[in-house]
């Protein structure tokens, strides 16, 4: 269509052009909209939001790389299949993925190898009766003309068809002579049609709404009734049957709202015999049809604009609203719901202090109280049904009314639903073949496959459950595209989202038939697609007797077999967010119904779905310039950098982000590791005979930072195998990159460069290397066959690695324990160590030596703490009601504390309880341990061996570890217990030492 308007290559209007005619649009869009005079309004209209330049088609391909020439080819739907997937082969292997393309295969009817495999799936799903056709409500491209699956849609994927009754609010005969709008409608029978989705309350209609401004037509539908109504909603209802011709109302007039303004109408159902048509301001046209019943009794809304109207005469003057249409007019009582009376709407406005209708967050909250408690616990106190519950009776009313002809079925989208087409979407109803997604007996087979399948997020299992619960026939056939046909009816495709449930099983055989591995299946392998019968799936997929060798070759269905059984079930597919609501449940759906219960060895292991990705933190889009192709991305950074910010775009279903700002520091932090693993590797190189080897009785082997480093190595291995098992990427970069690399850096800071041991630093080069071979494989496998010199094997095929010993839980702490404290003691310097303020004569303080405080265990009132929680914790998970109830029993321990008092003891004891309560959930399974009255390791000795590193990490000329109480086999602290040592020794407990500073000014203070 473009090239044809505007050339080849096109010459398109300029943007400025397009840009004056769009505002200029708005413009006189935005004159036509109604504006309620009460609301402030900005002044800058949306017209001057939207001056945004949009891209071409063509130019959104030539940032795509596509050459002018090539881009006129796009108008056959088929080059699109002939010249992406080669281009997507070649990026894909440039990123470095190990794929099968043997397997590899085009999903239409251009295969027809795979034709088949689709055309045997569906007549399997049918002979199931699995596969029905009816008439059903769709969503509906009216420039397509066939039903808009998800695929289908530039935006509203997910939205379904929303039903409602169209209540006939008779017109009565006096309105044809006193408003003008209705005088050539006069002699036919014309309703007012107003959408409901509640037709139990009808009873208590009390007048009509229209907006003043809204533009109304007069459409006649085949049955010679006339319908007042919005002219989208004439167009929805023209693909329901309801007019002589599909998709084109007949229109015999149109009005404004204002117009219809005081007329009478005759409401089924309703208590009252005549009520009138009142303006409503917030009416949107854009859903139902622009006609809306009022009943104040049980609609927050309604009452609101009720009350607005009966209290407020100029309101009334404004819209020309006569007094006798609207004041005597009260609230009919129609439902009771318990806690609201039989009034519920006058009850909840009152409840939440609505003023007015305008009030929009209130009354959709009030709407959220009593709509849903309406259905579930109210109870009908008029009509027929007086007495009966509302959930029982709603659908026999809205049946009763349709047999009645005072209601009729319509349906429109939930919300807007755009195709790719350009055009608004309706639902129609359309007789075609679906599939019988929601059938009980089946769903119940489907909810047993999710349950017993691994979806790795709980919100993601959450997502399908719901999928599950909402799922009902789904239109599986459509007129025109790229697909399967239906093999039993060629006039329809199969549509794109149900043809491709199962295709996992085609994975297993497809090199078998497609010649030369030929994706598109027009080369001939073994057999020739005709062969491909369905008694021959059957045998391959079903366990099917198998044809004779005439049929097929015995030795290529023996193959297929064998390929099929090995590889069903598939373990994994990865896919989007976005398909759980469509393909992945569909996919669930078809495995159950052609390999059902008591094959359940057959049926999907595993769904892992993430979100979209962004670009920048901002959502990628051609039309916008912030996009990035595959290719792009590997030719700018390389395929580990791409790779490595993928790795760490994030982990969830919640959209990733790449940056490009990560794939750059990747290539520069990647770079300086592997100088550094050169540097360590090679055996002339100065900077590896700087080493220390450790001999067989070099007990130096013990020290507290060789042990530390390597257990952090080996917690890096089995944190980073858990998160790569459950596809957690991010996290396993964490663990096994930038946690691993911190931990390199603590022991090299802890001992320096020339005492770091060289087996520990092999072990930490070659398991940084293992480790990090998922994300970047070609980094890796320069660093195992030119840096490790390793000549067996490629990196990809060397294992994840293995720990060089049982993970030491207790280490970890200590380690983590004496790095947290240096930060402290850090801060805890540089505060005494700050210039004095200005105005005091204070000298300047520089500290020179630190003494440790450890206490050896918790004693007085703590100990008493961790005994009594410790207690608790055996018997279930600690709560802080059950503590402050243990405590109170406590006599003896209140009084230690405070004499007594329990607030005043609560007040010193709660921050400590807190702290460990924190250090229990933090523990989790080890949570015990923190109930211990020592730590789980030997405090003291840490520090002892950690103080030279303390020592140089803070800068000092000495640090010494004393406890806090000693015996005759302890060092004894040989200085005076001055107040500093004092107070230090009173506040040391277990896991938090304390410290006594010395200075430089003491010092010689004291010489």
């Amino acid at each position: 269509k473009k090239i044809k308007t505007y050339g080849t290559p096109p010459i398109f209007p300029s943007m400025e052009t397009a840009d004056a005619e769009a505002v200029e649009a708005e413009k006189k869009k935005e004159e036509k909209e109604f504006k309620d005079p009460t609301k402030f309004a900005a002044k800058k209209s949306k017209a001057a939001a939207k001056t945004g330049k949009q891209a071409t088609q063509w130019g959104i391909m030539q940032a795509s790389g596509i050459a002018d020439e090539e881009i006129p080819s796009f108008a056959d739907s088929m080059h699109w299949l002939e010249y992406f997937p080669p281009l997507a082969k070649r990026d894909v292997a440039l990123l470095g993925c190990q794929v099968d393309w043997r397997r590899s295969f085009i999903t239409t009817d251009v295969n027809p190898f795979y034709d088949s495999f689709v055309r045997w799936q569906f007549n399997t799903l049918k002979k199931l009766g699995k596969i029905v056709k009816a008439k059903r409500y769709a969503v509906y491209s009216p420039i397509d003309k066939q039903p808009c699956a998800d695929h289908d849609r530039a935006s509203g994927e997910g939205v379904g068809p929303q039903e409602y009754l169209l209540i006939k609010m008779h017109v009565l005969e006096e309105n044809f002579e006193t408003l003008e709008c209705l005088k050539p409608l006069k002699g036919k029978e014309v309703f007012l049609a107003a959408a409901t989705l509640r037709p139990e309350t009808m009873y208590g209609q009390t007048n009509c709404w229209i907006l003043p401004e809204g533009e109304y037509g007069a459409y006649e539908l085949k049955s010679k009734e006339v319908f007042v109504m919005a002219e989208r909603a004439a167009l929805n209802l023209s693909f329901q049957e309801q007019f002589e011709e599909e998709g084109k109302p007949k229109l015999l007039c149109t009005m404004k709202g204002s117009e219809l303004m005081g007329c009478s109408v005759k409401a089924p159902n309703a208590v009252l015999e005549k009520i009138y048509v009142l303006p409503m301001l917030t009416i949107s046209m854009t859903k139902g049809t622009g006609v809306v019943t009022s009943v104040p009794s049980d609609s927050p809304d309604d009452f609101m604009a009720l009350s607005d109207l009966k209290s407020k005469e100029a309101l009334r003057a404004k819209f020309n609203v006569k007094d006798e249409w609207v004041v005597p007019f009260e609230v009919i009582p129609i439902i009771n719901i318990p806690g609201y009376g039989d009034a519920s709407a006058p009850a909840v406005c009152e409840e939440l202090k609505i003023k007015s209708q305008n009030d929009r967050q209130k009354l959709d909250e009030a709407k959220h109280r009593t709509y849903l408690k309406g259905f579930t616990d109210g109870v009908m106190i008029v009509g027929e049904y007086k007495g009966k519950p509302v959930k029982e009776v709603k659908p026999i009313i809205k049946q009763e009314m349709v047999e009645a002809n005072t209601g009729l079925i319509y349906s429109e989208p939930e919300k807007m639903v755009m195709s790719r087409s350009g055009g608004e979407c309706v639902v129609a109803l359309t007789d075609q073949w679906y599939l019988e997604y929601g059938e009980e007996n089946w769903k119940d087979v489907t909810e047993k496959c999710l349950n017993q399948m691994n979806t790795y997020h709980e919100e993601s299992k959450k997502n399908f459950e719901h999928t599950l619960g909402w799922l009902r026939q789904w239109a599986c056939s459509r007129s025109f595209g790229l697909g399967t046909k239906v093999p039993w009816d060629d006039q329809f495709l199969i549509e794109s989202l149900s043809d491709s449930t199962i295709y996992m099983a085609y994975y297993t055989v497809a090199h078998l038939f497609q010649g030369d591995y030929d994706m598109y299946g027009k080369k001939f392998g073994s057999v020739e697609p005709s062969k491909l019968t369905d008694a021959v799936w059957d045998c391959i997929f079903l366990g099917a007797e198998k044809p004779s060798e005439s049929e097929f070759p015995r030795d290529v269905l023996d193959k297929a077999i064998a390929e099929f059984n090995y590889w069903y079930p598939f373990d994994l597919r990865v896919s989007g967010k976005d398909l759980i609501q469509n393909h992945l449940t569909f996919s669930m759906y078809s495995h159950t119904a052609i390999w059902p219960e008591g094959q359940e060895n057959r049926w999907p292991r595993a769904f892992r779905c993430n979100g979209h990705l962004l670009l920048n933190g901002d959502k990628m889009s051609k039309s916008t310039g912030n996009f990035k192709t595959l290719g792009q991305a590997i030719e700018e950074f390389g395929a580990d950098a791409v790779r490595f910010a993928l790795a760490d775009a994030g982990d969830t279903v919640e959209d990733a982000n790449f940056s490009d700002e990560t794939a750059n520091a990747a290539i520069l932090r990647l770079t300086k590791e592997c100088d550094w693993m050169e540097s360590m590797m090679n055996e002339s190189s100065d900077e590896r005979k700087k080493l220390r080897i450790k001999g067989d009785d070099d007990k130096s082997g013990d020290d507290f930072a060789d042990r530390a480093f390597e257990n952090s190595i080996n917690f890096a291995i089995e944190e980073t195998q858990k998160y790569y098992e459950n596809m957690m990427f991010r996290e396993a970069l964490r663990t096994g990159f930038y946690n691993l690399q911190a931990a390199r850096d603590e022991y090299r800071q802890a001992v320096g460069e020339k005492e770091m041991r060289l087996d520990l630093i092999e072990f930490f080069v070659e398991v940084q290397t293992l480790l990090l071979t998922p994300v970047c494989p070609h980094t890796c496998e320069h660093v195992w066959k030119n840096v490790l010199k390793k000549k067996s094997k490629h990196v990809v095929n060397a294992g994840f690695p293995s720990k060089s010993k049982d993970v030491d839980v207790a280490l970890m702490k200590a380690n983590a324990h004496v790095n947290k404290e240096i930060s402290n003691w850090r801060k805890m310097i540089a505060k005494v160590q700050a210039p004095p303020k200005k105005g005091k004569a204070t000298v300047k303080t520089t500290v020179t030596d630190m003494k440790i405080y450890v206490a050896k265990e918790f004693i007085g009132w703590r100990s008493q703490c961790l005994q009594i929680m410790k207690e608790l914790h055996s018997r279930s998970k600690l709560d802080s009601k059950e503590v402050m109830d243990a405590l109170k029993n406590a006599t003896e321990l209140l009084q230690e504390v405070a004499d007594g008092n329990f607030k005043g003891a609560i007040k010193v004891m709660m921050p400590f309880i807190k702290f460990k309560m924190d250090e229990v959930n933090a523990l989790a399974e080890d949570g015990a341990s923190a109930l211990e009255n020592t730590t789980v390791f030997d405090e003291f000795r840490v520090f002892e061996e950690t103080s030279d590193y303390v020592c140089k990490s803070l800068g000092l000329n000495s640090v010494k570890v004393f406890y806090t109480t000693t015996t005759s086999s302890d060092k004894d602290d040989d200085s005076k217990d001055d107040e500093k040592v004092k107070k230090a020794k009173s506040e040391s407990t277990p896991g938090a030492p304390s410290v006594a500073f010395g200075t430089l000014e003491e010092a010689l203070e004291n010489m």
